[in-house]
This record gives C-alpha cells, sequence and structure tokens, in this order.
C-alpha cells in the first residue's frame, strides 16, 4: 500500500467518526456507496460469521432512514460520542476495494456531563476508491464486549 493511499483511507475514517462525534448525522450515510454495508456486531458473532448486529443496514437509503428515525422517532437520552481511532491497517482486494483494520475507542457523554467509556472494538472496512471517489462499500463494527449499558441509538 502506498502512503497516499493511506492518508485517504485515514483522512475518510477521521471525517468520518467527526461527522458522528459532531452530530452531523445527516451528512453520514454519504460516507457509504449507493449499496453501502453497515453492521455492529460482537466479536463472537463476528468470528462466528453470523450476520446478527445491533444495528444493520444494506444502503443508502436504509442508513438515512436509521437517521430520520433517529431524530423523528426514537426517545433516548441525550448523549453525544467521542471516537479515538488508530491508524488503519490496510490490505490490498479486488475490484479497486481496500480492506481497512481501525481499533477504537467510544467514549459517551450524556446531558449531565457524565463521561463513560461505552465502546471499545474494531472497524472491518471495504473501502472503495475511484479515482478522487473514496466511500466505505462495507464497514462493519465489531464490538469487544457482548453488552451495551444502553440502547445504541448512535451509529458508531
Amino acid at each position: 500500500m502506498d502512503i497516499e493511499l493511506q492518508f485517504r483511507v485515514q483522512t475518510l475514517l477521521s471525517r468520518y467518526v467527526q461527522t458522528i462525534d459532531d452530530d452531523q448525522l445527516e451528512t453520514w450515510p454519504d460516507f457509504f456507496t449507493e449499496q453501502g454495508r453497515y453492521l455492529v456486531t460482537n466479536a463472537e458473532n463476528f468470528d462466528q460469521g453470523l450476520p446478527i448486529g445491533l444495528m444493520y443496514a444494506t444502503s443508502r437509503p436504509m442508513l438515512r432512514d436509521r437517521i430520520r428515525s433517529l431524530r423523528d422517532a426514537n426517545v433516548y437520552e441525550a448523549q453525544r460520542y467521542r471516537h479515538v481511532i488508530s491508524p488503519p491497517l490496510l490490505s490490498p482486494s479486488d475490484g479497486g476495494i481496500v480492506r481497512a483494520q481501525t481499533n477504537f475507542m467510544v467514549a459517551r457523554v450524556m446531558h449531565t456531563g457524565e463521561t463513560m467509556l461505552f465502546a471499545t472494538g474494531r472497524y472491518e472496512d471495504r473501502v472503495l476508491v475511484e479515482g478522487d471517489e473514496i466511500h466505505f462499500a462495507e464497514k462493519i463494527v465489531v464490538l469487544d464486549s457482548r453488552q451495551i449499558d444502553t440502547l445504541l441509538a448512535i451509529p458508531l
């Protein structure tokens, strides 16, 4: 992998988490291809190849619906996230796809100001690079723990 590609993927990931952390969720689906897949699962299910997840979407319109329901229908305690991510580890794949594995930690900040470690894990990404365009063809969020202490409302 060349350094330019490493930088582009790292920038994509940094912009991705910044969008979530800054509550700009309406633009979150734009990080994915039109048929991009998003899955939040735990390490045990991932290792066994089980398709079950806490969040699942198979297209940009499904991701948009997720955000629309988050804003208009879901009821949850006001909170926000702060991500810390590692540099991605890249490996080549086929058809303009690059695989990227990135570790993350997410702190949850409640409306009261209470901050706690909410989730740790890794992103298993398939990134489509087409000229100047770069998007997630697939983002699998693999949580280290099987337990989430509260509703997973905001994407990771």
